[in-house]
């Protein structure tokens, strides 16, 4: 027991004894915050200012020559392109006008073959004119016959695109008319259609015969000696123009 007590050592002897460092090389501590505040996380560094001093390099000067050519390269491109903007507007007018062109004919085939069935329909018209008063019985039905056959080519015509042109008691039209004469009356207004000698028509809208009219004139003052005007026929069945007889 004794011989225990002898080699034990003070406990302070003990806590003065070095420690022994640890190899390697040690982490620095920072200093720490103050109480109740939390640590601060370290700026960062700001860039450096480019430098200043440093400048670009003066622009190369184009010849004048060089310029000159450039402008005209410049001013030939631009008239060509107005050409092709040109170009383009021509062509895609003539392309509608084809089209257009196109269509009129396909509308319009048959006008030559209608042209020559029209006089077969004036034909028809003056037949059954002739035979309406007719009081024998077999010409009643012979124009029973005539009248469903020029229905019927009426029909066949109207599907085509054909139109009549009615210019009954119309005011005269150079358009759509053909003055055969000219008739002194007070019967209808001057410059109206005093009668209808031939029937004109349209196919879709286009004249293809204008009617054949005798116009309405208003009469002169008669003298006492001068007769009055009478209508006569001319080469035409059924046109009349004022003579004096």
């Amino acid at each position: 027991m004794k011989k225990h007590l002898k080699h034990a050592k003070p406990d302070a002897a003990i806590n003065d004894e070095v420690q022994p460092a640890p190899a390697g090389p040690q982490p620095t501590t920072t200093d720490a915050a103050p109480t109740g505040e939390p640590p601060t996380a370290a700026q960062p560094q700001e860039a450096a200012p480019p430098d200043q001093t440093h400048t670009t390099p003066p622009q190369e000067q184009i010849p004048a020559e060089e310029l000159k050519a450039l402008r005209e390269r410049a001013a030939k491109a631009d008239e060509y392109w107005d050409r092709l903007l040109r170009t383009a507007a021509e062509l895609e007018n003539f392309k509608k006008r084809v089209a257009r062109e196109r269509q009129e004919t396909i509308k319009f085939a048959t006008e030559s073959l209608i042209q020559k069935l029209i006089p077969v329909l004036d034909n028809f018209e003056t037949a059954l004119a002739e035979s309406q008063n007719a009081q024998h019985e077999a010409v009643k039905v012979f124009y029973t016959g005539v009248a469903m056959i020029h229905q019927q080519l009426r029909n066949v015509l109207e599907s085509a695109g054909l139109e009549e042109i009615d210019a009954r008691d119309k005011p005269f039209d150079p358009t759509l008319h053909e003055a055969i004469a000219q008739y002194d009356t007070t019967e209808v207004p001057d410059g109206h259609v005093f009668r209808q000698i031939r029937k004109g028509y349209k196919l879709n809208g286009r004249l293809i015969r204008p009617a054949g009219v005798i116009v309405a004139r208003k009469p002169a003052a008669q003298q006492p000696d001068q007769p009055a005007t009478e209508p006569i026929q001319t080469t035409n069945p059924g046109v009349e123009r004022s003579q004096t007889t």
